[in-house]
C-alpha cells in the first residue's frame, strides 16, 4: 500500500482529523495517481465525476511531496475556496507546515501609484466614481493586502477599478515611486517564498505568453503544475496565445495622457491634443459597425473601402501620438510607460489588419460603445505540447467533464497532450436512483416557430412540480430574454433573471427565497454548487451548440476541411457534449441529493450523434413522459413531509 493510499484509509490521517471524511475508491486511486505523476515528471489526465473528491485527491499528494506546485483553478471565486477552505483542512489533517500563498492577476490589487495619481486631479471623475474613489481612499489606509475583493461595498464592475488598479500596459514596474510598498509585489514576493500557489487558468496563461511582471519568475520554480476545471484551458489559453486591441484599450491611454498633461506636463498641450484625436478615430470605427453588440470576421469587414479608409486614420493619429510623445521623452515615468504602449499597439493595429497571415482567426466583437480586433491562433497543441515538454515536471489537468464518447481524444488533441497518461473516474453517487432524464416527446424542431410556445409550457409544468426550486438554463440570451418575459404572467413564483445583477447577487437570492426559479445562460452553467433540496430541476432549452456565427468557430471548421477532416464530429459535437454535461452537472451535488434534468432537444434521440451526448451524461433513469419526471419531483417533496 502507497504511502498516499493509507493516508485516505478508513483509519488514516484525514478520515482522524476530518469530521464526516469517508474514504472513497476513486479519490483514493486519484491520489495515488498523482502521488506517481510526482516522482515519474509526466503528463496526467483525470475526469473525476462530480462528487470524487477531486480537490483534496490532488492537494494531499502535493503536500506531501516537497514539490513547489502551483494549482491552477477556473475562477476566482474556486480560487479563494481552495485557499482559504481546501488547503487549511489538509494541512492540519496532514499536519504540515508547508507555506501556502495566493496570486491573483494585478487588477485585482490596488495600485498605490494610480491612486495618488487620480486623487491628485480627480475633477476628471464624474460623481460616482469619484463617491467610489473616496470610499478606495478610505480602505486604503487600513488594508494589509491591496485585495480589491476585501471591499465589501464596492461592485465587481465599479467604474472606479480602472483608475486605482494596473494593468501590464501602464504598470511603471520598478521605475515606480511606490514599487516598494506595492501590494502586486508584496503578493508576488509571498507566492515567490511559498511551497504551494494557487493561480486561476486567466493569470497563469497570461504570464506564459506575456511574461507579464508579477508572476513570471513563479512558473520556472514549479515543479509541479495542477489545472482544476481543466476543460476551460483550451479557450483561455488561446485567447493568450493571440493578441488584442480595443478602443476601449486606447481610451485608456488618450485618459492616462490627459493626467500626465494636466499634473505634471502643463506645458505639451499637443499630447493631450493627440490622445484626444486618436480617441476619436477609434471610436468613429466603432459607429461603422452596427448599433446591437456583435461578433464578425474582421478579414471580411477589412474588404469595405470605409473601413479601410478608418484603420488608415488610426494608423495615422497612432503616428502622430507616437511622434509627439517622443520629443517628450525622460521627463515623466509615466509618460515614458505611455510611450511603450503607443509602440505596442502601433504593432498590434498592423498585425490584426495583416489578412496575409495564416493559421489564426482575425475577428471583432462590439460592445454598446467598443470594438475590440483580436488575433487568435486555430490550434495551440503545439506551442503547448513544446511549453510543457521542457524543462520536465509534473502535470495534472483534471474536471469532471473532459472525455467525450468514452474517450480523451478531444481534450488531448486540442492540448497537444497525445502522450499524458489519462483516468476516468466515475462519481460515487447513486443516479439512477437520485436523478431521472427526461427528454419530453412530442418535441418540435429545435428553431420551428412553435418551439417557444412548447418550452414555455414545460417551463410552467415544472416550475409547478419543483415548487420553484429549479434552473431553466438557455443556449442564448434571446432565448433567455423571451421565456422570462412571458414566464412573468403565467407564475406567481419570484423569477431570477441573469443579468439584472451579479451572479453571485442571483444566487444569494435564489437561496434565500424558497420558491424562486432562476433563469441564466453560460455563467450559469458550471461553478455553481447548489446542493439539497433548493435545486431538484434542472431544465435545458437545447443542445449547447456553439453559435455558427461564431468567427473562430468558423475559422476552425474551415482549418479542419482543409486538412481532411470532419468539423462537426471533431470540433462542434465534443464542445457541446462537454457544455451540456457541465449544464446537467449542476443537478446531483452530493449523495442525498435527488432531482429532474429536462432537455428539450428531441435531436437527443432522433440523431445519431445524440448517442454521443446520451453516453457523457450520467447514468440518470431515462424517461419520454414529461408526467413520469413531474411525478418524480413531486415524489422528493412527499418523501420530505413524511420526514
Amino acid at each position: 500500500m502507497s504511502k498516499t493510499s493509507l493516508l485516505f484509509a478508513a483509519d488514516g490521517k484525514l478520515s482522524q482529523a476530518i469530521d464526516g471524511f469517508t474514504p472513497r475508491q476513486a479519490q483514493t486511486d486519484m491520489a495515488v495517481a498523482v502521488e506517481k505523476i510526482i516522482q515519474t515528471k509526466s503528463p496526467l489526465i483525470v475526469e473525476a465525476g462530480t462528487g470524487t473528491g477531486k480537490t483534496f485527491a490532488y492537494l494531499v499528494p502535493a503536500m506531501q511531496s516537497d514539490k513547489k506546485t502551483i494549482v491552477s483553478t477556473g475562477t476566482k471565486n474556486l480560487q479563494e475556496q481552495l485557499f482559504h477552505r481546501d488547503l487549511p483542512v489538509v494541512k492540519k489533517a496532514l499536519g504540515v507546515n508547508r507555506k501556502t500563498a495566493l496570486l491573483k492577476g494585478r487588477a485585482n490589487y490596488l495600485c498605490l501609484h494610480r491612486l495618488k495619481q487620480q486623487g491628485a486631479h480627480n475633477t476628471l471623475l464624474d460623481k460616482q466614481t469619484l463617491s467610489e474613489f473616496t470610499q478606495v481612499r478610505t480602505w486604503s489606509s487600513s488594508t494589509k493586502t491591496g485585495d480589491m475583493g476585501d471591499m465589501k461595498t464596492l461592485a465587481e464592475d465599479a467604474k472606479v477599478l480602472p483608475f486605482v488598479t494596473s494593468t501590464a500596459d501602464n504598470c511603471l514596474g520598478k521605475d515606480c515611486p511606490d514599487y516598494e510598498d506595492c501590494f502586486m509585489v508584496k503578493a508576488r514576493r509571498n507566492a515567490l517564498d511559498a511551497d504551494v500557489v494557487v493561480v486561476n487558468h486567466h493569470l497563469f496563461f497570461a504570464d506564459m505568453a506575456l511574461k507579464d511582471t508579477g508572476f513570471g519568475e513563479l512558473i520556472p520554480e514549479a515543479d509541479l503544475v495542477i489545472f482544476d476545471e481543466a476543460h476551460q484551458i483550451p479557450d483561455i489559453a488561446s485567447e493568450y496565445f493571440g493578441e488584442s486591441l480595443s478602443s476601449r484599450q486606447l481610451q485608456d491611454l488618450s485618459r492616462d495622457i490627459e493626467v500626465v498633461y494636466r499634473t505634471t506636463l502643463k506645458d505639451a498641450k499637443q499630447l493631450q491634443s493627440a490622445a484626444e484625436k486618436c480617441k476619436l478615430v477609434a471610436a468613429d470605427l466603432r459607429i461603422l459597425l452596427p448599433e446591437q453588440p456583435q461578433k464578425g470576421n474582421w478579414r471580411v469587414m477589412l474588404q469595405q473601402d470605409e473601413v479601410q479608409t478608418q484603420i488608415s486614420k488610426l494608423t495615422d493619429s497612432l503616428n502622430i501620438l507616437y511622434e509627439v510623445i517622443k520629443l517628450h521623452i525622460g521627463r515623466d515615468k509615466d509618460l515614458d510607460n505611455i510611450y511603450e504602449r503607443v509602440c505596442e499597439a502601433k504593432g498590434k493595429l498592423a498585425r490584426l489588419t495583416d489578412v496575409s497571415i495564416l493559421g489564426v482567426s482575425l475577428w471583432y466583437e462590439t460592445t454598446m460603445r467598443h470594438i475590440m480586433l483580436h488575433l487568435t491562433p486555430l490550434s495551440i497543441a503545439q506551442k503547448f505540447a513544446d511549453f510543457i515538454a521542457e524543462p520536465k515536471r509534473s502535470w495534472v489537468f483534471t474536471s469532471a467533464t473532459l472525455m467525450v464518447d468514452g474517450g480523451f481524444s478531444h481534450f488531448q488533441r486540442q492540448m497537444g497532450l497525445d502522450k499524458a497518461q489519462t483516468l476516468s473516474l466515475d462519481s460515487p453517487f447513486d443516479y439512477p436512483n437520485q436523478a431521472m432524464l427526461c427528454v419530453p416527446r412530442f418535441l418540435p424542431e429545435p428553431n420551428a416557430r412553435e418551439m417557444r410556445s412548447t418550452l414555455l409550457d414545460i417551463s410552467i409544468k415544472i416550475v409547478k412540480a419543483s415548487r420553484g426550486r429549479c434552473f431553466l438554463l438557455f443556449t442564448s440570451h434571446a432565448a433567455l430574454r423571451a421565456i422570462a418575459s412571458q414566464l412573468e404572467d403565467k407564475i406567481d413564483n419570484p423569477i431570477l433573471v441573469q443579468g439584472t445583477t451579479t451572479k453571485r447577487a442571483l444566487l444569494d437570492s435564489y437561496i434565500a427565497n424558497k420558491d424562486a426559479v432562476l433563469l441564466g445562460t453560460g455563467a450559469f452553467w458550471e461553478g455553481v454548487d447548489v446542493r439539497g433540496d433548493d435545486l431538484t430541476c434542472v431544465l435545458i432549452d437545447k443542445l449547447p451548440f456553439a453559435s455558427p456565427d461564431d468567427p473562430l468557430l468558423q475559422a476552425r471548421i474551415e482549418d479542419c476541411r482543409k486538412g481532411g477532416g470532419n468539423p462537426f464530429a471533431q470540433l462542434q459535437i465534443p464542445q457541446a457534449a462537454i457544455a451540456l454535461k457541465q449544464g446537467a452537472g449542476r443537478l446531483i451535488r452530493d449523495e442525498s441529493d435527488k432531482g429532474v434534468l429536462v432537455i428539450c432537444d428531441n435531436r437527443l434521440v432522433t440523431k445519431d450523434y445524440g448517442k454521443i451526448f446520451m453516453g457523457s451524461l450520467p447514468d440518470m433513469h431515462r424517461t419520454r413522459d414529461l408526467q413520469k419526471a413531474m411525478d418524480f419531483l413531486n415524489d422528493i417533496y412527499q418523501d420530505e413531509t413524511e420526514v
